[in-house]
């Protein structure tokens, strides 16, 4: 995988590029409330929080909640678009978190686990920071349970080179096993439609995806001609959903 300097690129973007309704975002706020502690207030971790498209949701939703991104950009973004007064960003990464052991109920990792760099000392340091009983809510993609967006397919090597991104389950839950983690619960979650073919395109062609930054020039050039031809044919029709794999860890 090639490594995505956040600092240089996208950050600009990413916002927009992977923005949520608030429809898609109450489903995903469901999804994990179904595996959280019915207690509130709850102390969150949004690991890998990026612009914070869910970390002020989280303080909505749970409780206060500390983003934590190694981006200086992103986390610049967040700090000006995502603020709340349950919610403080810092500097750091899951494998060196600056909060004190065992001040968390539940992390979250949306999406950010492949850009880990050190994912076995990141799983003991995400153990550390939770409290025994915490939950770790990891939704990643894995090699062998991929949700194969709509558009992929139009990209050449598309399902080949994203599935290359990220590890397969049996390899993720092996890790954290192995460091004190249990399988607390896994399934999927449906998020709703992000609106029509042509809205999709829109924020597809501003790469925000790490998936893009795999592919060469002329791989993109040929993806997004065939991807714009086949949105041509019907681009108010809504996009289709998919089903997004959750992975919830619990701390023994």
């Amino acid at each position: 995988m090639r490594s995505i300097d956040y600092d240089q690129e996208q950050y600009q973007d990413y916002a927009r590029g992977r923005a949520l309704t608030q429809q898609q975002l109450q489903v995903w706020l469901s999804a994990f409330a179904a595996v959280l502690p019915e207690r509130r207030p709850l102390v969150g971790l949004d690991v890998g929080s990026g612009t914070g498209r869910f970390t002020p949701a989280l303080a909505e939703a749970f409780g206060p909640v500390t983003g934590v991104e190694p981006s200086v950009r992103m986390r610049e973004v967040a700090q000006t678009q995502s603020q709340h007064p349950g919610v403080r960003y810092l500097a750091g990464a899951a494998e060196d978190m600056p909060v004190p052991s065992g001040s968390a109920d539940y992390a979250l990792l949306f999406l950010s686990w492949h850009h880990v760099k050190d994912k076995p000392r990141a799983a003991r340091e995400l153990a550390r920071v939770l409290r025994s009983g915490g939950r770790l809510l990891l939704r990643a993609n894995f090699s062998d349970h991929h949700p194969r967006p709509w558009w992929l397919g139009h990209f050449p090597r598309g399902y080949e080179v994203d599935a290359s991104l990220f590890q397969p389950l049996h390899e993720v839950i092996a890790m954290f096993t192995s460091v004190g983690w249990r399988v607390a619960s896994f399934g999927t979650v449906t998020e709703p439609s992000s609106g029509t073919y042509g809205d999709m395109l829109e924020r597809l062609r501003l790469r925000t995806l790490s998936f893009f930054g795999q592919l060469s020039p002329d791989e993109l050039e040929a993806g997004f001609r065939r991807l714009e031809q086949a949105v041509a044919a019907d681009p108010g029709a809504p996009a289709p959903v998919f089903a997004e794999p959750l992975l919830t860890l619990e701390l023994r």
